[in-house]
């Protein structure tokens, strides 16, 4: 078994209207329940909670940021996981849910009980789908985002890949949308890309290319292969990981010697 972390983000879930996109959603799945079938272990990193949230829910007053991700979280995480539910369900796939804060990686019992809660459901074959708990966590208890977040989650269980699916291709050498700009698709150790790093944040989400090249980065030094794909493209899981050389992403080489 190789077990990998799977970090998908709200641009990748989401339509153009900030609405949940079930068939993207639904080729997620296909493509994660393959790789099971394929002696993957997964754990999934989801975002799309708050984006699903807002759609369901019309609020008659002004909220500030704070309790606009509180609300629209704690409403949209019930329907996203239900959604994993019936779509894994297909497939006879069981799924567990793990909401979780910053403070739980600093080490001591709760960083150990839950990362025993995470192996005691890969043994059993249940894929973890790990979030944030935005309804306690505000301003400095948060994550960056949900790329920091798949870090940590890939150094606790100690896994050997991490996929960052974006709704772009890779690192660019330049603006993705420029012709002239072309895709990086070998990040050696101790390569310095910042130049090429643009600073804006993701429509749906709090991160971006930015908050995925340093994610990358800090994964690849502790000994960990990321591959930095586009979610929009079709059966994007399985040709990134069987047939890289075909397949445009961009990876980072695993350091040599971990921290």
């Amino acid at each position: 078994m190789e077990r990998i972390v799977i970090k998908v983000g709200s641009n990748v879930l989401t339509t153009d209207k900030g609405k949940l996109n079930i068939t993207r959603l639904s080729a997620l799945v296909d493509q994660i329940a393959w790789l099971k079938e394929h002696r993957y272990e997964v754990i999934l990193v989801s975002s799309g909670a708050v984006a699903c949230g807002r759609s369901e829910l019309r609020v008659e007053y002004a909220l500030d940021s704070v309790e606009q991700r509180q609300l629209y979280s704690s409403i949209g995480q019930v329907k996203l996981i239900n959604h994993y539910y019936d779509l894994f369900r297909e497939y006879g796939i069981h799924i567990g849910q793990v909401l979780t804060m910053k403070e739980n990686f600093e080490s001591g019992e709760q960083y150990d009980n839950q990362r025993q809660c995470m192996e005691v459901m890969l043994d059993n074959g249940v894929i973890p789908i790990v979030n944030e708990n935005d309804t306690v966590s505000i301003t400095e208890l948060m994550f960056t985002d949900n790329d920091e977040l798949s870090g940590l989650i890939a150094r606790m269980m100690k896994d050997r890949t991490l996929v960052l699916l974006s709704n772009i291709d890779g690192i660019y050498t330049g603006d993705p949308k420029n012709p002239e700009s072309r895709i990086i698709p070998v990040v050696e150790e101790d390569t310095d890309l910042s130049q090429y790093i643009q600073a804006e944040k993701s429509s749906a989400g709090r991160g971006g290319m930015e908050s995925k090249y340093h994610t990358a980065r800090e994964a690849a030094k502790a000994g960990i292969r990321v591959i930095i794909a586009n979610g929009n493209r079709a059966n994007i899981l399985p040709d990134v990981l069987t047939r890289p050389e075909e397949t445009v992403h961009t990876e980072f080489i695993p350091s040599s010697q971990p921290q």
